[in-house]
């Protein structure tokens, strides 16, 4: 077993754990197996997901046995949030996004047994399966006789709801029992002694650990993962209000990696050493670069490859890279695929024009200049093209072959300025 708690810690993938002393001796003396579960509150996962996955990759690639368990029952329920009751879905809707989170999960570990790098094959389960049969009296006895209601209201998110208006139902205030049954579940079936998972889900965890020691009489594990924030204290996995989600079809592999492409200097290493495989000098140098020469990106570049990479494969990484060069870099926007320069200019300012418009127009019109004269004037003055090639006459008008894939020309004004302009169909025809 290699030292995974020092490598965690070094990652800064460590926030608290319940014992690290004897965590720490049966690491070393493994493998201990691990689990962390994801709830089908959403048709995908999202950032704070992709952290719990990357400690549960460490964790197997150090020789560990990990389970990754999909939540069937929990996600009937949903985790209580500290402000506001969660609206609850149908069976059908959260079966139909449990069976999503298991495909989404999949690349992240070796569930075949076939990858060198890992000693033991990871396993999925379903919580469904074990609560699905049981009574509401077998729970209550076998379960909720071993929770202290006094104890059950000091957890953070528990306390808040009882302080507001709102208050907490019944069902929100006993999702930590169903939590905790699958710790003793897992304990009793696969030999699970490690629970890990976010910090804000500390009680939910440590809960489940109590159980496991009031019922089996043996001591389990917890770890949690810090919160992931910026410099200015800002939560990671928001943009302009949205989460970011590891499902392509909702957050694009070319977003994903401008999202991480665009990360401040100095929080670059935190991520890098967070989700990149490269070792302490490799990242050590990285960092050196974006504070000598930040200019460069080097960092975030080899950040943004590395968790596109991991989250949506080599081919999107190397489309979402060809897409930035494209638009960022003068390169070739013609050679973008249909669905890369879709993603690539989804969130560009634009407009909607016509084949026939000058160029003059549609730079109006897309807000990269003010005026008609002003127009002019950048084209005159060389600072204005489309689709990478630079304008020289003011009277240039937009012809159908601007159009890339029959539906967006890329303006630009200056070094910098961005545009779209689309065909009132998104085609030509």
């Amino acid at each position: 077993m290699t030292d995974i708690l020092d490598e965690l810690t070094w990652r800064g993938s460590v926030a608290q754990t319940t014992d690290e002393t004897a965590l720490r001796r049966a690491l070393a003396d493994g493998p201990v197996t691990a689990y962390c579960g994801f709830d089908p509150t959403a048709p995908s996962l999202h950032f704070g997901n992709f952290v719990q996955l990357t400690v549960l990759r460490r964790l197997q690639r150090a020789g560990h046995r990990v389970i990754c368990l999909v939540g069937g029952s929990t996600g009937l329920i949903g985790d209580p949030k500290p402000t506001a009751e969660r609206i609850l879905k149908t069976k059908e809707q959260t079966a139909a996004w449990a069976d999503r989170i298991q495909a989404l999960v999949r690349p992240f570990l070796d569930f075949d047994g076939t990858d060198p790098a890992c000693a033991h094959p990871a396993v999925m389960v379903n919580n469904l399966d074990w609560t699905a049969g049981l009574s509401a009296l077998d729970f209550l006895r076998d379960v909720g006789k071993h929770f202290r209601v006094n104890q059950m209201i000091r957890k953070e998110a528990i306390a808040r709801r009882l302080e507001s208006q709102e208050g907490i139902s019944y069902t929100e205030f006993s999702y930590q029992l169903l939590q905790g049954l699958d710790y003793l579940e897992l304990y009793r079936h696969h030999g699970c002694t490690l629970q890990t998972g976010g910090s804000d889900q500390w009680g939910n965890i440590t809960a489940g650990v109590d159980l496991v020691h009031r019922v089996e009489g043996v001591a389990v594990h917890a770890l949690a993962t810090p919160l992931l924030t910026d410099a200015n204290g800002v939560k990671y996995g928001k943009t302009e209000g949205n989460a970011i989600w590891l499902s392509a079809d909702m957050f694009s592999p070319y977003a994903f990696y401008q999202y991480f492409l665009n990360v401040d200097d100095a929080s670059v290493g935190t991520l890098l050493r967070f989700f990149s495989d490269r070792g302490r000098e490799e990242i050590a140098d990285l960092e050196r670069r974006a504070r000598d020469e930040p200019y460069r990106r080097a960092a975030q570049k080899a950040l943004a490859t590395d968790v596109t990479t991991l989250v949506h494969g080599a081919a999107a990484t190397l489309a979402a890279q060809a897409a930035s060069e494209a638009l960022f870099d003068k390169g070739d926007l013609h050679a973008l695929d249909e669905g890369t320069l879709r993603d690539a200019t989804a969130e560009l300012p634009g407009a909607t024009v016509m084949v026939g418009d000058s160029v003059v127009e549609a730079l109006v019109a897309t807000g990269l200049v003010a005026s008609r004269n002003e127009a002019r004037r950048a084209i005159s003055e060389g600072g204005a093209s489309v689709n990478g090639a630079k304008v020289t006459d003011p009277e240039r008008r937009l012809v159908a072959e601007d159009f890339l894939h029959g539906s967006v020309a890329v303006l630009r004004r200056g070094r910098k300025a961005l545009a779209a302009a689309r065909l009132p169909t998104g085609r030509v025809g």
